[in-house]
């Protein structure tokens, strides 16, 4: 009877803190969807052919307007690097796909607070600058041929159809008639659908190991684990361990920041948590797939880059945010504590659920099923790479 009632604790801990977030996520997914689908992929390779700090800065920029699972981000890396990209371009992109999208810079204030999401903002380009400074140093070469000779072999890791679509509007017109054209919706509508298809599993997973480890796990651990009462030692251990929490997790893309939220309210440091969120792209089912794409040697060198990166970055912002008085002095994040109650959040939540409700029903009547059948597909399989034939036959 206590392993149920502790089972139901953390699925009720899970459920509230769902339904804190819900609204949230219909949001920031649908406002990414929009960005999608005015920016071409296709557009995107031949303006990251080089290392260069202009070259990065769009990278970047596309990054962010080509929101993705970590799962396609780096599927969308690797072809692109294929493409011809340089890898240095391809890895900002990466980086700026998962970590420096509309959704979770939404979800981060929802449950943690905007200083969190602006953290979240800073730090993200300040990685791909200690990630760039790291490649120019320490990258041979050698090492880069080798990997892009495995990147030729097109060895498939996972969300390769995802990733290969291009479900842009290809009218013209101002933004707002492209936007709101039947092919436009349609576009909207699919890169919505599958977006969410995309991280579903992760949001779930994420939601469940915060809800366990909320309920299950006292904050007294925590507090020890982070050296709460020793606050030097807390603020340099919180980005070098945030990370390796992160690797262990087995969680990516948004399903992390509910994970991030308890880890905060049981005594991580600022610098922890963004160092924790920026650590998606090393979690291990990603460390296995970079080895099927670039090789373990390259694999292994992805892995140290992106963490001294990371932590580099988090004590930036730790320091910085600290020196400005914008780390909050009280640890009050979101954790489904609370009730379900009938207030601004249950609307919301009505109102986006219906809109997320026409968006999935104008999908399935325009061919999005068969979107969903290609999103697992190989990066070199026929019939990927443009929706626009489907979206044509019943727009």
């Amino acid at each position: 009877m206590r392993v149920l009632n502790a089972l139901g604790h953390a699925l009720a801990v899970a459920g509230s803190m769902t339904w804190a977030i819900l609204w949230a996520l219909i949001l920031g997914f649908l406002l990414a969807s929009i960005v999608q689908a005015v920016v071409r992929r296709q557009s995107i390779v031949r303006r990251l052919g080089d290392g260069r700090p202009r070259t990065l800065a769009v990278a970047t920029g596309l990054g962010v307007a080509s929101s993705s699972c970590s799962y396609a981000a780096v599927a969308l890396a690797r072809s692109l690097f294929r493409k011809g990209a340089s890898f240095v371009a391809a890895m900002a992109f990466e980086i700026a796909s998962t970590n420096l999208v509309i959704e979770l810079g939404i979800i981060l204030a929802l449950l943690l607070g905007w200083q969190f999401t602006l953290a979240e903002f800073v730090g993200g380009p300040l990685m791909i600058v200690f990630l760039a400074v790291l490649f120019r140093l320490f990258l041979r070469q050698h090492l880069l041929d080798d990997a892009k000779a495995q990147a030729e072999q097109g060895v498939a890791g996972s969300m390769e159809g995802h990733a290969a679509m291009d479900m842009s509007i290809l009218e013209g017109g101002s933004l707002w008639r492209r936007l709101r054209s039947p092919r436009g919706v349609t576009s909207v509508s699919h890169i919505f659908v599958m977006e969410w298809a995309a991280v579903i599993r992760d949001i779930v997973i994420g939601l469940l190991i915060a809800g366990a480890i909320a309920a299950w796990v006292p904050d007294s651990f925590w507090q020890s684990f982070f050296f709460v009462h020793h606050p030097v030692v807390a603020k340099i251990w919180g980005p070098l361990i945030g990370p390796l929490v992160s690797v262990l997790s087995f969680v990516c893309s948004i399903g992390n920041v509910p994970l991030a939220a308890v880890l905060w309210n049981g005594g991580i440091s600022f610098g922890g948590v963004v160092a924790f969120i920026f650590a998606d792209l090393i979690i291990i089912p990603i460390l296995v797939i970079y080895r099927k794409y670039y090789g373990t040697r390259m694999m292994l060198f992805i892995l140290g880059t992106f963490y001294v990166s990371m932590v580099l970055a988090a004590y930036v912002v730790e320091f910085t945010f600290g020196g400005l008085g914008l780390i909050p002095t009280s640890r009050t994040a979101k954790t489904g504590t609370e009730a379900i109650t009938w207030n601004y959040t249950t609307i919301l939540n009505i109102i986006f659920l219906l809109v997320a409700a026409g968006l999935v029903y104008r999908a399935m009547r325009t061919g999005g099923m068969g979107m969903l059948k290609m999103m697992g597909g190989g990066p070199d399989d026929e019939g990927h790479h443009d929706h626009h034939d489907h979206a044509d036959m019943h727009s």
